[in-house]
């Protein structure tokens, strides 16, 4: 793979486009971000026709593949009547029927279209609901680019102060954070007690420091202390939810959120998001919380949730992901060899993990490195931070292949 043509798109593109990419972490890639001009399937091809095994799946919404013909089917029916209307349709309850459906504690929904809106939203709802304004949220966990939530990566112990995550911010904004450490119950619960909080924010797995599960205490002690303690019990699941199972975490470890954040699969690679969760907390926008947005359920993105909610119905879908997610994390992994690093794995989302050191969300650093741009010339497409996203429509032969190529790699 010669990659000469996305070199030159690179250089192209940071002479219109602001760092040169349309997100920021893309820039990341290495040696330069790749330049796509089809998708189909497990596979992406870039400008100059070759073709890569994708193990970005762009950064996680497409748990069924690139262009799945039922979702593209749905999609296209649409747009032949309307794209985006600014009145009510059928398809905002449709879709939304579909999702709580799907969600265990799913009594009532709000459409939006990233994770960064669905985030405040559903702050904006517990802070409305308690009449208090700090948040916890646990270190090194990301929800977003908003200045309110987004706090220093690099905190490894917890319980303290709340930085910026970048330059720009407003630090004062960040007076109501508090800042936890991820299945440390005593520290929760001494949390708990000191602040009055509005609300506890959970990535229910670390799904941006290292793909990690909740202990088995950790999920129950957060409900039953939010109880205790009158303060709304929020996941973010924009990452895991629809793709660790239907029903995400609350469905995984059997413990009910109040809110839950929704986006990227729920959609099937359109743009979507959504807070689904109890009636009475969702239906506080029409008593004053303000909730808003031009695009908020538009007609195309809401057939492809329909379609994607559909699909997901399906049991067999997820014995096909557990299937496939098992064979890469023994082949692929068993490839990297001994003091090369592991996979940690929840599902279909996999972290490698440098043996003895850290991951991160801009990227991992070490030999994770060399194996992103060595994978990258030999015609396989992973992620800077070393997350790993996988899809129905990757195949045994694509995870062989892999894991042939990654060992001649390290070789």
């Amino acid at each position: 793979m010669a990659l000469e043509s996305s070199r030159l798109a690179f250089e192209r593109a940071r002479r219109s486009v602001g760092g040169g990419v349309g997100s920021g972490l893309r820039a990341a890639m290495r040696p330069h971000p790749l330049f796509v001009r089809e998708a189909r399937g497990a596979h992406v091809w870039d400008l100059d026709g070759d073709r890569y095994v994708d193990y970005v799946m762009a950064w996680g919404p497409l748990v069924l593949g690139h262009g799945d013909p039922r979702v593209l089917s749905a999609v296209a029916e649409v747009a032949k009547r309307m794209q985006v209307v600014g009145t009510g349709h059928a398809l905002e309850y449709l879709a939304a029927e579909a999702v709580l459906e799907a969600v265990p504690h799913g009594e009532r929904l709000l459409w939006s279209n990233t994770g960064t809106e669905a985030v405040q939203v559903a702050l904006r709802l517990a802070r409305a609901a308690t009449g208090r304004r700090r948040v916890l949220k646990f270190a090194k966990s990301y929800h977003g680019w908003h200045d309110t939530v987004h706090a220093g990566m690099s905190e490894e112990d917890g319980d303290r102060p709340a930085e910026p995550g970048g330059r720009g911010q407003s630090p004062s904004v960040l007076d109501d954070l508090v800042i936890g450490r991820f299945n440390d119950v005593p520290l929760t619960e001494r949390l708990l007690g000191e602040h009055d909080l509005a609300a506890v924010l959970v990535d229910p797995v670390m799904s941006n420091a290292g793909v990690e599960a909740p202990d088995p205490a950790f999920l129950a002690t957060l409900r039953n202390l939010c109880d205790r303690h009158g303060v709304v019990l929020v996941y973010d699941e924009v990452i895991t939810g629809f793709r660790i199972a239907r029903g995400g975490a609350a469905e995984k470890y059997g413990v009910r959120p109040d809110l839950s954040v929704f986006g990227k699969a729920m959609a099937g690679g359109f743009t979507q998001s959504a807070v689904v969760g109890r009636a009475e907390l969702v239906d506080q926008v029409t008593a004053g919380v303000v909730h808003a947005g031009t695009f908020n359920a538009n007609p195309i993105a809401l057939a492809a949730v329909e379609a994607t909610m559909r699909i997901l119905a399906d049991a067999t879908v997820y014995e096909a992901l557990e299937k496939t997610s098992a064979e890469f994390e023994a082949l692929v992994g068993g490839a990297l060899g001994p003091g090369s690093g592991s996979f940690n794995r929840v599902g279909s989302l996999l972290q490698y993990v440098p043996a003895g050191g850290a991951t991160g969300l801009h990227g991992t650093g070490g030999l994770w490195t060399v194996i992103l741009e060595g994978m990258l010339r030999q015609g396989f497409l992973f992620l800077p931070s070393g997350k790993v996203f996988l899809s129905t429509a990757h195949t045994t032969a694509d995870t062989e292949a892999t894991a042939e190529a990654l060992e001649k790699l390290l070789r």
